[in-house]
């Protein structure tokens, strides 16, 4: 590595296509940095004694550094050795799926890189995705067959990025895995939750099919608890893992909410792409088009709702923010190695500023009242703005101004306010335990209340990220081997 190359090169971010020219397709927006690029951006790496990128931590209410612990430095420095295969190596051997994360997930692991303190962070999650596309187009993924069949049986539930790692890891162990999911396609939240224009669906099947073609066994369109139970399934397979997820939506109690046109984002965001992969099918149940369009909370899913709804052909669109404007610069109270609450301009928002004149986001906003267009469907909401202030503690606060009232049209409205936890048919029909709407497991264990079942990623520890859940199916199947082995064990004393 050069040493003072975080220095004196500049960091370099994918092209992208044009803002307006990307509305008319649902391709993947960003572009690949070209090979001498590449090599001069993972130049930028310090090779630091304690890398902070990789540490994997929740660090004041936010993910600092990678949780996978990916070998963020060794495999920086064979990309500028121009060893690439190489690189993929050390690539695989902590992130099972590194074309999801490197396409989807906010990078950590920028956040707490040590470059950052002085000069812009190395581009780790450009150099991440450029290795396993790399791979990928050179034949490097192969497919890899377990040396032996153990006979031990595990049944999968859910199939995220949780689901899918932690089947991937015990299939590698040579146990016979099968994995349901409740949809028509397997993938999880990588196929319904996050739009093509982040994951091309291509992507999300190549690597089932990958997965598929190694023993793991996939079984669509089957809601456990209701066409299976869960006494069939610890009937059938030895251990059985829980991976369904946190998609119970945080609503918006508020008068008018029965109205027609008011949707939780994840539904809008499911039909969006169940008619992109199935284009002869009618129009999609729920669309923006020619529709003013108003979104309800600021995070990722509401930005990709924005995205969404302007290839629909949305007549307006906005979107809400409970919170202020994040500043420019990092402030004294987000320190590094903290994940980094800046202002950043998303894809969504970018192409929302070209296509009508402005940044699509409203802050202090603070929905009130959705009002009917005399025909039981939604034309309007009415807002009151946020003000901040600090209370007796000397902690800020926000309270609600109702002097500040505003009438929004509104023909579409999508609530992005985040996910409280598992749905509760989990609790109800799979005899699981509560833990403030997560499936309660044992301490230091992924073990639920019930013998040989686990529970792992979203639906164990709350809403996170792709890079958590990986992390969370391959510490699952560490624990599930264990148990199996025991059981194998076992019955060869008894026999």
């Amino acid at each position: 590595m050069v040493k003072t190359a975080f220095i004196d090169i500049k960091r370099k971010e994918p092209a992208e296509a044009h803002p307006l020219q990307r509305l008319n397709d649902w391709n993947e927006y960003q572009q690949k940095l070209q090979d001498d690029d590449l090599k001069s951006q993972s130049s930028r790496c310090m090779d630091c004694g304690v890398p902070f990128c990789q540490i994997g931590m929740d660090l004041n209410r936010a993910t600092t550094g990678c949780p996978l612990y990916n070998l963020i430095p060794e495999w920086n420095e064979l990309v500028y050795q121009g060893k690439w295969y190489e690189a993929y190596q050390r690539l695989a051997k902590t992130n099972n799926f590194p074309e999801f994360t490197g396409r989807a997930c906010p990078a950590p692991c920028e956040g707490s890189c040590t470059a950052g303190l002085v000069s812009s962070p190395v581009a780790i999650k450009s150099i991440e995705q450029a290795i396993i596309d790399k791979a990928f187009e050179n034949g490097w993924v192969n497919i890899r067959m377990p040396k032996k069949r153990t006979g031990c049986r595990v049944a999968v539930v859910g199939s995220g990025p949780a689901g899918l790692a932690s089947a991937d890891q015990l299939n590698q162990a040579g146990h016979d895995v099968t994995v349901y999911e409740r949809e028509d396609r397997i993938g999880g939240l990588l196929m319904y939750g996050i739009p093509n224009m982040k994951i091309d669906k291509q992507v999300v099947n190549r690597r089932v099919n990958l997965l598929e073609k190694e023993g793991i066994k996939f079984k669509t369109n089957i809601n456990i608890g209701q066409d299976i139970t869960m006494e069939e399934l610890r009937d059938q397979y030895d251990a059985v893992i829980l991976c369904t997820g946190a998609t119970k939506h945080r609503e918006l109690p508020v008068a008018g909410r029965e109205l027609q046109g008011i949707y939780p984002a994840m539904t809008y965001l499911t039909a969006s792409t169940k008619h992109l992969l199935n284009p002869e099918s009618p129009a999609p149940e729920i669309s923006a088009k020619g529709k003013n369009v108003i979104v309800i909370g600021g995070g990722d899913t509401g930005a990709d709702c924005v995205a969404t709804a302007l290839r629909q052909g949305c007549q307006s669109v906005v979107q809400f923010g409970k919170h202020g404007r994040l500043p420019e610069e990092r402030p004294s109270e987000n320190p590094w190695p903290e994940f980094p609450q800046v202002f950043k301009m998303e894809y969504a928002y970018k192409e929302a500023e070209a296509a009508f004149g402005k940044d699509p986001r409203e802050y202090h906003v603070s929905t009130k009242k959705f009002i009917n267009n005399g025909n039981g469907s939604v034309k309007a909401l009415e807002t009151v703005a946020f003000e901040p202030y600090v209370d007796e503690n000397g902690v800020q606060q926000l309270r609600e101004n109702h002097q500040l009232k505003k009438l929004w049209d509104a023909d579409l409205v999508l609530i992005a306010a985040g996910f409280e936890g598992a749905e509760d048919d989990v609790f109800n029909t799979l005899s699981v335990e509560n833990n403030n709407q997560c499936i309660k497991t044992k301490k230091k264990s992924f073990e639920t209340n019930l013998e040989g079942v686990y529970a792992a990623g979203d639906a164990r520890k709350g809403q996170s990220l792709i890079v958590w859940a990986i992390q969370e199916g391959r510490k699952v199947a560490e624990e599930v081997e264990t148990f199996l082995t025991g059981k194998l064990l076992q019955s060869k004393k008894l026999g």
